[in-house]
């Protein structure tokens, strides 16, 4: 009979790679992985031991294994596999097999010699200077109706300015908005969960902002989250403030974000201040600051400029 393994098994060489993901699950979870992140590295490395033959222990799967598999992954399991997915299940591959090595239960890492793919993901649509100017023009003639409504003018006008995702906006609570901070009104983006503490921060709030959200207070009176509508709601609210202002664009949170992002770029922000503006790490910058460099123009940004110029000019 067979011995079963279990997650506290003492994983060498001669591991079976069941048992041995599974350990790898259970110290995913122990380094705060989202259940979801756990869960889709896993599958991609029992997708691999489903591939191989049963009795491939984990000290004897080699870089060709390796190979074969992504091969067979896009060109013979006959399902398909888009270039994000193939991209996750090598980081996958290679962070198991990068564990395994540092913690001494295999001497050789047969994956570090696999290609990394990475995925460059379409560029996103923005607002022009003009597109903003109509959106805010339509939210302001809400405040200033018979009906006087701040609630389009306080929600996009946010949006455009501190380039918070939608997540974060549907969090802000009362009490993350101060307006009388020593050296002016921010908003604090905060997360409950200890593992993104790193994206929380402080936004900078214009005083056109706040007297529109002075406003929405005395209209809506929210209690506790300051926008408490469902995200669709939300949503619906910004497409029709985009049809309203004539936009042939779908006027989106992620829309607003990276029009606020390439807002400050042009404007000259300095890049790393931008980036904790957007509360992203230095790795997701790589990709987000190529991107604004595409969605600026050709002209280059006033931060860019100022790193081209010679010390001492």
């Amino acid at each position: 009979m067979e011995a079963e393994y279990s997650p506290s098994a003492h994983i060498t060489a001669a591991t079976p790679l069941p048992p041995a993901i599974q350990l790898w699950a259970y110290y995913l979870h122990d380094q705060g992985k989202s259940p979801y992140t756990v869960k889709a590295f896993t599958g991609d490395l029992m997708l691999l031991a489903g591939y191989l033959p049963a009795d491939r222990t984990i000290g004897e799967v080699t870089t060709r294994d390796l190979n074969n598999f992504l091969n067979w992954l896009q060109h013979g399991r006959g399902v398909p596999c888009s270039a994000k997915s193939l991209a996750r299940r090598i980081t996958s591959i290679k962070a198991f097999f990068r564990w395994l090595q540092e913690s001494g239960r295999i001497t050789v890492d047969p994956a570090e010699k696999v290609v990394q793919q990475s995925v460059i993901s379409p560029l996103p649509q923005v607002l022009t200077a003009e597109e903003i100017e109509a959106v805010l023009e339509k939210a302001q003639a809400y405040r200033t109706a018979k009906k006087p409504d701040a609630r389009p003018y306080t929600l996009v006008r946010l949006l455009l300015t501190t380039g918070i995702k939608k997540g974060e906006a549907l969090a802000i609570h009362l009490n993350h908005v101060d307006l009388e901070a020593p050296d002016g009104p921010i908003l604090f983006v905060r997360y409950n969960q200890p593992r993104n503490r790193y994206k929380e921060r402080k936004i900078e709030l214009t005083p056109d902002w706040i007297e529109s959200y002075q406003e929405y207070l005395e209209q809506y009176q929210p209690k506790d989250t300051i926008f408490p509508w469902s995200p669709r709601r939300l949503e619906y609210l910004l497409e029709d403030l985009g049809k309203e202002a004539g936009l042939d664009k779908h006027l989106s949170f992620d829309m607003c974000r990276w029009s606020c992002a390439v807002t400050d770029w042009q404007a000259g922000m300095e890049p790393d201040r931008l980036r904790q503006k957007l509360g992203i790490s230095k790795i997701q910058w790589r990709e987000v600051s190529m991107k604004l460099r595409q969605l600026a123009g050709p002209h280059p940004s006033a931060a860019e400029v100022e790193e081209a110029r010679p010390a001492g000019s």
